[in-house]
């Protein structure tokens, strides 16, 4: 059955970012993924993970100024030794919390300009290849265009495209089924054609965004699938919860580990 992921930074808001560690695993989750670590130190992170028995599934390199309204640096002219720093600085987290994957964001940048799109290939090749040294595997995620306005990866063609070109063993997809759905429906043959090369898998429901338990998608239906196409990764957790983090869990009992 899949393994879930419990998103850190949109699920256990309740609870401030470490605590958040105890209160997934004590919920049944035996895995957390989030957007940035950066605020806290790597060792902190660390001993989160290693008390409560959680495997660290996923985190996103540095996004630029996020404040400020950036969304990743990758395919923006002038900021490639700035990614180059950003890749050592996820590196370092990567080594303390034992995560074999991490999102490389591309950032607001028009697709069709030739520019930003010569950028976001270096910046891509030139990640992977860090990453590779580690053992480490690089995704890209297209995002939707309602959810992030201008995002430079909006679609899930590019990021196969660019994959195959690229020819890097340690480079691979982000499946977001939100994004998909929104993007371009037709999850299940997406899912089918394309997790051979996809990494990590997320969840979420559309078009709110929340648990995973009704809207458009039959999500009992797709976890079944997932199953069938035998994939071994996580699946994330990307949902903002409609009230009470616990109180949405429902859809989640029949997978949640007893042992705590």
């Amino acid at each position: 059955m899949p393994v879930f992921a419990a998103n850190l930074t949109m699920m256990f808001n309740e609870w401030p970012f470490l605590d958040r560690f105890d209160a997934a695993a004590d919920a049944g989750f035996t895995a957390v993924e989030y957007l940035f670590p950066y605020e806290a130190a790597p060792e902190a992170i660390a001993e989160r993970l290693a008390r409560n028995g959680l495997q660290q599934a996923l985190f996103n390199l540095p996004p630029g100024d996020w404040v400020a309204g950036e969304r990743g640096i990758a395919a923006l002219p002038g900021r490639f030794d700035a990614l180059k720093s950003d890749v050592d600085r996820a590196l370092d987290y990567a080594s303390a919390t034992g995560v074999k994957r991490l999102h490389l964001m591309a950032g607001l940048a028009d697709p069709s300009d030739p520019e930003a799109a010569n950028c976001y290939r270096r910046s891509v090749d030139y990640a992977a290849e860090r990453l590779a040294e580690q053992g480490l595997d690089l995704l890209l995620e297209p995002i939707n265009g309602r959810n992030m306005p201008g995002y430079f990866l909006n679609d899930f063609g590019a990021a196969e495209r660019l994959i195959a070109e690229l020819g890097l063993a340690n480079l691979k997809l982000q499946f977001d089924i939100y994004h998909r759905q929104i993007i371009h429906g037709d999850v299940t043959m997406a899912l089918r054609r394309l997790l051979p090369i996809s990494g990590h898998i997320q969840i979420a429901s559309v078009p709110s965004r929340q648990e995973p338990d009704g809207e458009e998608l039959n999500y009992p239906y797709l976890f079944a699938e997932i199953d069938r196409l035998g994939y071994a990764g996580f699946v994330g957790c990307e949902y903002t919860p409609r009230g009470g983090t616990l109180d949405g869990l429902a859809w989640f009992n029949p997978f949640a580990r007893t042992d705590q």
